[in-house]
């Protein structure tokens, strides 16, 4: 089931240029109900008064940590405790820095390392800033601790550029936050593979591959939170499982057809972003093999084409698969494309110095039927939040030129 629907929003307010925007999400907010508390850095204080956040909020802005007068109380930990969301608007570069960094120097910083709610950033900065390996990086750590990022979104800019880094309109994420999301992937049903599979040799040794499921993890969470109902079937990983989706444990290939087969039929989208092994041990050894000869030979298998079955059935889903390729990869992902049957492919070059398997960040080439499109490299949850708005986008496509 999806997480509850927060009533207790402390909304943390940095210094960058957006921050003004921050007015219209708490005039939004407070239409729908919520309860506030906001709490500003320093130098968003250069950019909006906390008076006018004061009024409104409907109640005191706190904008110092070390205030004799609310302080005597640990009003930090109190604040922390209150909230049942808290939310970064904007969130700037240095702010993500210092949180990455786990300080806790001024009031905001400090609750966010207190706090046991969830934590949403919603970044804005210049879009050089948002490509800078450090602020990426940033991202990712943040993203692997559990703290979900909203945008940035692509266009233009206060500086007079274009680019990603514009923060996402204050009704974007009033919708993101409350999930009420409304376009074509709302209320469908969403199935997921991710993660590598085990073939065992015997019951101590296995055959698997480098996949993480990052990729996959992320974008169940981001299919999630466009209101999709979400299974995720899962080969061994050392992820826990995104808010809101229901995950099925998996190790071998032959598992995981089982579990897709078992629940493909009632399914709107599948996505095969799981790193499947292609074949496995014929006959696995029931006792653990011991060393001896100086050579072992194993005989292999092929292992069922998931991604196939599922594009092959009778009437089957709107179907995303990936390809992982180390060479000649827009070739391959096209092949790939035509002998799956697929809708789209999301192909990614494996094996070099960024991006691809055990790596915080990724990119993408998706192809579909008379169409491609190039998701650059950045952390793997917003690549998924990318591949998941062109995923929404071809899903409505097709849905609205089948409708009578």
């Amino acid at each position: 089931m999806p997480p509850p629907r927060p009533t207790r929003i402390l909304l943390g307010v940095s210094g960058g240029i957006a921050a003004y925007k921050a007015a219209e999400l708490i005039r939004l907010l407070r239409a729908e109900g919520v309860e506030l508390r906001v709490v500003m850095t320093a130098a968003a204080q250069a950019f909006i008064t906390p008076l006018s956040l004061q009024a409104l909020a409907g109640g005191e802005v706190r904008c110092d940590l070390l205030d004799p007068r609310a302080e005597a109380g640990m009003d930090h930990i109190e604040l922390a405790r209150w909230a049942e969301l808290v939310l970064v608007v904007p969130a700037t570069a240095d702010l993500m820095a210092r949180l990455a960094a786990g300080l806790a120097d001024d009031l905001l910083t400090t609750l966010i390392l207190a706090t046991t709610a969830p934590v949403v950033l919603a970044p804005a900065m210049n879009h050089r800033m948002w490509r800078h390996p450090a602020t990426q990086h940033n991202a990712a750590l943040l993203a692997a601790r559990g703290v979900r990022l909203l945008g940035p979104a692509e266009g233009d800019q206060a500086c007079g550029e274009s680019g990603p880094g514009r923060l996402l309109e204050p009704a974007e994420i009033l919708a993101r936050i409350l999930r009420r999301p409304q376009g074509p992937l709302a209320g469908r049903r969403a199935l997921v593979t991710a993660g590598p599979t085990r073939e065992p040799i015997d019951p101590v040794r296995y055959l698997s591959n480098r996949s993480s499921g990052r990729m996959g993890y992320a974008v169940a969470a981001a299919l999630a939170g466009r209101g999709s109902r979400v299974v995720l079937v899962s080969g061994p990983t050392a992820l826990g499982p995104p808010a809101g989706v229901e995950r099925i444990a998996v190790e071998t290939a032959l598992e995981m057809q089982a579990a897709v087969l078992e629940r493909v039929a009632t399914c709107d989208l599948f996505v095969g972003a799981a790193a499947v092994a292609d074949y496995r041990v014929a006959d696995p050894a029931p006792e653990k093999l011991k060393k001896g000869a100086a050579e072992l030979g194993l005989r292999l298998v092929r292992n069922p084409d998931i991604l196939g079955e599922v594009a092959a059935l009778a009437r089957p889903p709107f179907t995303l698969g990936f390809a992982a390729e180390t060479e000649r990869l827009e070739e391959h992902a096209r092949a790939k494309l035509a002998a799956k049957g697929v809708d789209m492919i999301a192909a990614n070059r494996v094996g070099g110095e960024t991006g691809g398997f055990e790596r915080e960040e990724n990119a993408l080439l998706v192809l579909w039927r008379g169409g491609r499109r190039v998701l650059p490299l950045c952390p793997k949850p917003l690549l998924a939040e990318s591949l998941v708005d062109l995923l929404e986008e071809r899903f409505g496509a097709q849905a609205a030129s089948q409708d009578p």
